[in-house]
């Protein structure tokens, strides 16, 4: 079973907490494994290996747009967040599987989870030989980045996620070197499309392909609080929880 609750739009600090509230309770056996989709506020996370000369805009100049900056524990180097973007945390335990699922297994499942997401709204996504994330253009032409990922793990317990540009502004990209990589542009599936999806189909599509993936069913939640058993103030973007199969 997979717990899915799809939030509204978040402060990235308050994702972060969120986080490491279900990772507890994933590690004390309270919850099932449970995937947060959500938006944030504009952000520019900086991961374990990330090089703050591949945040290319000064402090004045992100405050000047509302941008917060975050280090994290995640993989991976310099991203950003931000509104028309489908944001993924799955909080599971890969020891509970069998056999258990090792780090590498765990992101390409996810990888695999959002190439399927996107087949469904006839997008041709795929995987780039060396480096993480989902690409379009993977399998020939000019390489264009639709998802980046970054994940950590401890005691089997997975934590952040993945972030897939649907709607995004992609000017916000020129404030950063995206994942640290030079030379690969970013994009999104409005613009691939032309128009895009409303985000909450592609969260929808998105569960859909982890119940798959992960061979799971998918139990949708109204919110935290109904997941942890007490008030925590998120409010959850979609109408009442429902059961859906893989």
């Amino acid at each position: 079973m997979i717990n899915v609750i799809q939030l509204g739009r978040v402060p990235y600090g308050l994702g972060l907490k969120a986080q490491a509230e279900l990772v507890a309770a994933r590690k004390d056996g309270r919850i099932a494994d449970t995937l947060l989709l959500l938006e944030h506020k504009p952000v520019i996370t900086l991961g374990r290996n990330a090089k703050a000369a591949n945040i290319l805009a000064g402090a004045e100049q992100l405050a000047a747009r509302g941008v917060e900056v975050f280090e994290c524990d995640r993989g991976g180097d310099v991203t950003f967040h931000g509104p028309g973007q489908l944001v993924g945390y799955p909080i599971f335990d890969l020891f509970s599987y069998s056999p258990r699922i090792g780090a590498v297994d765990f992101v390409r499942r996810i990888e695999e989870s959002l190439i399927r997401a996107c087949a469904g709204f006839a997008l041709a996504a795929g995987r780039v030989a060396g480096m993480t994330g989902v690409w379009i253009g993977a399998g020939g032409g000019e390489q264009r980045k639709i998802a980046a990922i970054g994940v950590h793990i401890s005691r089997g317990v997975t934590s952040h996620g993945f972030a897939l540009n649907v709607t995004t502004d992609l000017d916000w990209f020129r404030l950063i070197v995206p994942c640290g990589i030079s030379g690969k542009p970013v994009t999104s599936m409005q613009r691939e499309l032309g128009s895009a999806p409303e985000l909450t189909a592609v969260a929808e599509a998105a569960a859909r392909s982890f119940g798959q993936v992960f061979d799971s069913q998918i139990l949708w939640l109204r919110n935290l609080d109904e997941l942890l058993g007490r008030k925590v103030g998120i409010p959850r973007q979609r109408g009442a929880g429902e059961v859906r199969n893989a």
